[in-house]
């Protein structure tokens, strides 16, 4: 089945943070499906060369720590040299360990919240200030499921989605006399290599197998199957498109119907 067309996309710039892999790179080839200029932004800037040489034309690759703020303003400085701007961001930059709540550390908070919650403030702000500038753009974040339910094992994950949302819809708020939008997506059980780590940490807590946790997952899913990145990324450049013109501090499920609220 083929994705939409947005035709009002086309000549457009994005940056799309944490894009090298997963969910953001699949984000960053349907944008650029819509002939919209992508770069594509990862603290991992080789898997980002890649990722934007496989993207091609119009895609480039550019090295950010979404957590501090000199390198998301040097990198969106970089972005601006190579594209005279940007129309849209995509903050997309996660991480997540897995740990029973009793034993998390100071560190693991410290992890997930700079990555999650930090990095989506500093990446939103900076371009926000942008947008107001210029007087356009719209700013999609990556939230969770783990941001509408607590999850299990993941308390320090979840606290910083449900930061991002928190976040999302007070900035929404704000730039909406502006004609500014900003909403998230939240994806459920997604298949992608961090699922694959996640899931392999989830069987040893649990002293089960990795395919079961995956078959639980599948069994929580009304749908029937493992979330795709495409699946996550059709929802993004819908709401990046003026379809989703009278949307703006959603955190959009999509999840096979997990969570349905």
């Amino acid at each position: 089945m083929s994705s939409p067309t947005f035709p009002e996309l086309a000549g457009r710039r994005a940056i799309v943070t944490g894009a090298a892999t997963g969910i953001g790179r699949a984000i960053a080839v349907a944008l650029s499906g819509q002939s919209v200029r992508v770069a594509i932004c990862d603290i991992d800037a080789p898997a980002a060369a890649a990722a934007a040489a496989a993207v091609g034309v119009g895609a480039i690759a550019v090295a950010i720590d979404v957590r501090k703020r000199e390198s998301v303003t040097t990198a969106f400085a970089e972005v601006e040299a190579a594209f005279g701007g940007y129309d849209i961001l995509v903050a997309n930059a996660g991480v997540s360990t897995m740990r029973p709540a009793l034993d998390l550390t100071d560190d693991e908070w410290d992890y997930n919240f700079d990555v999650n919650a930090r990095g989506i403030f500093l990446t939103n702000q900076i371009a926000a200030r942008r947008f107001k500038s210029q007087g356009h753009g719209v700013i999609v974040n990556t939230a969770s499921l783990a941001a509408k339910v607590g999850a299990p094992l993941l308390a320090h994950y979840s606290a910083s989605k449900f930061a991002v949302l928190g976040w999302t819809q007070a900035l929404a708020r704000e730039l909406a006399p502006l004609g500014l939008r900003v909403n998230a997506v939240c994806p459920g059980f997604v298949s992608t290599g961090m699922q694959e780590r996640e899931v392999a940490w989830e069987a040893a807590l649990r002293g089960v197998t990795p395919e079961r946790v995956v078959d639980d997952y599948i069994a929580q899913t009304p749908l029937g199957r493992l979330e795709q990145p495409e699946d996550v990324a059709d929802v993004a450049v819908f709401l990046c498109s003026n379809s989703a013109r009278f949307m703006t501090g959603q955190g959009v499920n999509v999840t096979g119907g997990v969570y349905m609220t």
